[in-house]
């Protein structure tokens, strides 16, 4: 196909106080060099690390633009000299540390993040290093394959690669959110018993629908983690996929069993508190800290998701052009699964 020099782009621009959301034309296209490849971008999603950087709460340095979003899909275009991973026609998502392949992270793997150290997948073309795409299952859309490469391979991060769920396990997911819902679809596709808290009851209606074997709404029992207790017959969670921060550490410490593995993956709540260490060490209990995860750990989650046929649970999908209210319904909070834009 031939390549137009310019296209549509989504930039954050700096204010006084975060950055507002700014739709330019003409942006340039950069031929892919050695080793990259450029991709027609499908779709996009948004997770709430995008909410924080546009609000300026979430760090990405002294950076006064930046295209916005790590998650992204589409089909590649071109290549440049030396590329041998893809070819032109491949559907391929983006990978959310670009430089981070296999193995433990790096000092390297920080700086090469989408929509955050580097620009993001908000745009109509993207040229980026065959090292940080994957190949998207035959079974999904753009759009289901834009939904994975953050809250997917974290909430896979949490309870697989680093979790080693098993079969049978009492998993502990906070919330509806894109990492949680994820978590859910996992947990139940491995045969492992997920419970879920939400604030809101049709939501956790939903949840049951998708394999929760129980539910606890958290405003109405504040004490989740003893009702967790209760509900597993004083079992306890042996995998926690840890959202909240602060505000939820203390009930997901409360509701860990033995031997049991909590992944500390976000702070929607903040970030701090204490560690009772006499606690976990008596229950033989651990606490993982987790950002995302590898390129293999996504090649692993998308072999997952082929042989258990399973598909992102979308809550909506929005036009490219509506991309300012794709971040408003963001903000609200009252998504059940993934938002996406479909460019």
């Amino acid at each position: 196909m031939s390549i137009p020099k310019s296209q549509l782009q989504y930039q954050l621009v700096r204010q006084p106080k975060g950055f507002s959301l700014q739709l330019r034309e003409g942006a340039p296209i950069l031929p892919p060099g050695p080793n990259e490849a450029l991709v027609q971008v499908r779709a996009s999603s948004l997770n709430r690390r995008d909410i924080g950087i546009q609000k300026g709460v979430y760090p990405v340095g002294p950076r006064e633009t930046l295209v916005p979003l790590s998650d992204g899909a589409g089909e590649v275009v071109a290549v440049g000299p030396g590329t041998t991973r893809v070819k032109p026609g491949d559907r391929v998502a983006a990978t959310f540390f670009q430089s981070w392949a296999a193995g433990r992270p790096t000092a390297k793997t920080g700086p090469s993040a989408l929509g955050g150290a580097l620009d993001g997948m908000l745009a109509q073309y993207v040229t980026l290093a065959e090292e940080g795409l994957v190949q998207v299952p035959a079974h999904l859309s753009f759009e289901d394959a834009a939904a994975l490469p953050c809250a997917a391979v974290t909430a896979w991060s949490g309870l697989v690669a680093r979790g080693r769920m098993q079969a049978g396990d009492i998993v502990l997911l906070q919330g509806t959110g894109g990492v949680s819902v994820f978590g859910l679809q996992l947990a139940a596709a491995a045969g492992a018993k997920p419970y879920i808290t939400s604030s809101s009851d049709e939501k956790l209606a939903r949840a049951r629908t998708l394999g929760a074997v129980g539910t606890i709404n958290y405003k109405a029992t504040p004490e989740w983690g003893k009702a967790l207790l209760e509900l597993t017959g004083g079992v306890g969670s042996h995998q926690t996929l840890e959202v909240g921060g602060s505000g939820t550490l203390a009930q997901s410490l409360a509701a860990v069993g033995q031997g049991g593995h909590i992944a500390l993956i976000g702070g929607l709540s903040g970030f701090g508190g204490d560690i009772p260490a006499g606690s976990l060490v008596g229950r033989n209990a651990s606490v993982t800290g987790i950002t995302v995860g590898s390129r293999a750990d996504f090649e692993a989650l998308n072999a997952f998701l082929a042989k258990h046929s399973i598909r992102p649970v979308i809550d909506r999908v929005f036009a490219f052009a509506e991309a300012d209210d794709a971040y408003a319904y963001m903000d609200t909070g009252s998504h059940f699964g993934k938002i996406v834009i479909r460019h």
